[in-house]
């Protein structure tokens, strides 16, 4: 029995409750979009160049989507572009199907660069563009590479050396390889930023703000994205040279594009696969539902014990600690919250990209609820479900109620979590080493013996290390003012570059948690 009293009926959105309906308001939408001045008129298959054609046939597309035959034109032409198309209308071929006209195949040097916020997003462009290769006559001398920081520099380096002319992947490691001087942009004639708001988030923007001065003032420059804030906009001109601004979204900013994905665990086992899911998704923020009340107090201590930033929101919860809690997660000063339906009524929160259930809801409209959370303002989300084997046929039944399209995947295996987890640690010692001086690279040098020997026989020191770091850049709360605790480790070794001389002076008590990159 939930400790919550029974909940008010809530109204169902008809977007989420018919897709039927969701179809024609998308492409209602379609019909009405706005064009730069000067507008060109829209590409077919017929009118575009051959290598292009050719690229499309080996896609497995017919016919271009409404964003491939409105901007297509203007990339083929050569001027600045800011398009706003929603979550899977087909963005990526918009900007990758060009580039088998514009790469001078015969020239082995970088040519286009697209950057993206997280590498399966770089991947997925990748296998997109690897697929269309196929196609035009003399694309096999086209060569494209990944680079995304947590792996192995080899490969990287050896495609970037034998003269790639495709590069995707995030803006971390391709500066870290910029500074290194492995390879250079001087030739490069498209640059693309992917999910544009993300890139040019306060995540991503000081690095953007870094890779810009490697950048060649003559090129072509485009941004993509479902949503394209004021913000971003206005940050646009930083990148791109009077760009023109291509909407195929317009009155659909609204529209909820959620993902929706369950796992049958044991009951007795629920707790640490959240964990586990919780490591493999890597959220920015998230709300985790449960139905009763000592569950929520339960996997808030959970969570908190296991270092996440979490707190919890009840029925009991007096109205000032309530706001407190929403104040803290709106400003993204807490990255979990954990709580009832009844309690999380109201909440609005624009940036939450996954919910976590960990039950099935008692009441089906609550789940229409909770999942109602995410993808707000245009934005993309996750709805993840734990199940035990007599809730799957509940479940089963509200997404047949609500036409919900529900995925079952199988819980991913520790060894699958380590290896992301492993590269996204990476990732923050990476970036912590491109901000040392060359005087504490130096000094770190002393300690390189240590190292080998405590890998070789007491890997367990090493990993204490790297845990406590983990959880210091990634996991740890909004800490208090300065002056009221000690420095973390990574801000002690801050002050001590500013003092012999090293560093790069930021002043912050603690970075904001980069996306994954």
């Amino acid at each position: 029995m939930s400790d919550d009293p029974k909940p008010n009926r809530f109204t169902v959105s008809l977007d989420l409750t018919s897709r039927a309906q969701k179809e024609r308001s998308q492409k209602q939408a379609m019909a009405s979009f706005t064009e730069p001045e000067s507008p060109l008129p829209e590409a077919t298959p017929r009118t575009l160049p051959v290598k292009v054609k050719a690229a499309l046939k080996a896609a497995g597309w017919k016919d271009l989507m409404p964003v491939q035959a409105k901007s297509i034109p203007y990339i083929l032409a050569g001027r600045d572009l800011i398009v706003q198309s929603r979550t899977g209308s087909g963005k990526t071929g918009a900007f990758t199907l060009p580039l088998f006209e514009l790469i001078d195949y015969d020239k082995k040097a970088p040519q286009a660069l697209i950057l993206t916020p997280t590498r399966e997003l770089a991947k997925q462009i990748y296998e997109e563009f690897e697929r269309m290769r196929q196609g035009p006559k003399g694309a096999d001398q086209l060569q494209g590479v990944l680079v995304y920081g947590g792996v192995k520099y080899g490969p990287q380096t050896k495609a970037l050396k034998e003269g790639a002319q495709v590069l995707i992947g995030t803006p971390g490691r391709i500066l870290d390889l910029l500074e290194r001087r492995t390879f250079t942009l001087d030739a490069l004639k498209v640059l693309v930023l992917d999910e544009a708001d993300e890139m040019l988030s306060m995540g991503f923007y000081p690095a953007m703000q870094q890779l810009r001065r490697y950048l060649p003032k003559q090129r072509q420059s485009y941004m993509f994205s479902a949503t394209m804030p004021p913000r971003v906009r206005s940050l646009a001109s930083q990148f791109l040279n009077q760009p023109g601004f291509l909407s195929l979204s317009v009155g659909q900013e609204s529209v909820e594009a959620i993902s929706y994905r369950y796992y049958v665990v044991d009951g007795m086992d629920k707790d640490r696969a959240l964990a586990r899911l919780i490591e493999l998704e890597n959220p920015d923020s998230a709300i985790v539902f449960a139905n009763m009340k000592r569950d929520v107090e339960y996997l808030t201590k959970f969570l908190q014990n296991y270092g996440y930033d979490a707190a919890e929101i009840s029925g009991d919860l007096a109205q000032k600690d309530r706001e407190k809690v929403m104040d803290r997660i709106r400003q993204g000063k807490l990255r979990f919250l954990v709580a009832t339906d009844v309690a999380a009524r109201g909440i609005d929160i624009s940036d939450l990209s996954h919910v976590f259930m960990y039950d099935v809801p008692q009441d089906p409209e609550y789940f229409i609820h909770r999942s109602g959370r995410t993808a707000r303002a245009g934005k993309s989300g996750t709805a993840i479900i734990l199940v035990t084997r007599n809730d799957e046929t509940q479940l089963q039944r509200i997404a047949a109620r609500y036409d919900i399209m529900l995925e079952k995947k199988p819980l991913p295996a520790q060894e699958e979590v380590e290896a992301r987890v492993s590269e996204r640690m990476t990732e923050v010692l990476e970036e912590l080493m491109r901000e040392r001086s060359n005087l504490q690279k130096e000094r770190l040098r002393r300690f390189l013996p240590l190292v080998h020997d405590l890998a070789a026989e007491e890997p367990e020191l090493l990993a204490m290390l790297v845990d406590i770091l983990y959880h210091e850049r990634l996991h740890a709360p909004e800490p208090t003012p300065v002056d009221q605790q000690p420095a973390s480790a990574p801000e002690r070794i801050k002050k001590e570059g500013r003092r012999d001389g090293g560093g790069r002076g930021r002043g912050r008590s603690r970075k904001p948690r980069r996306k994954e990159d």
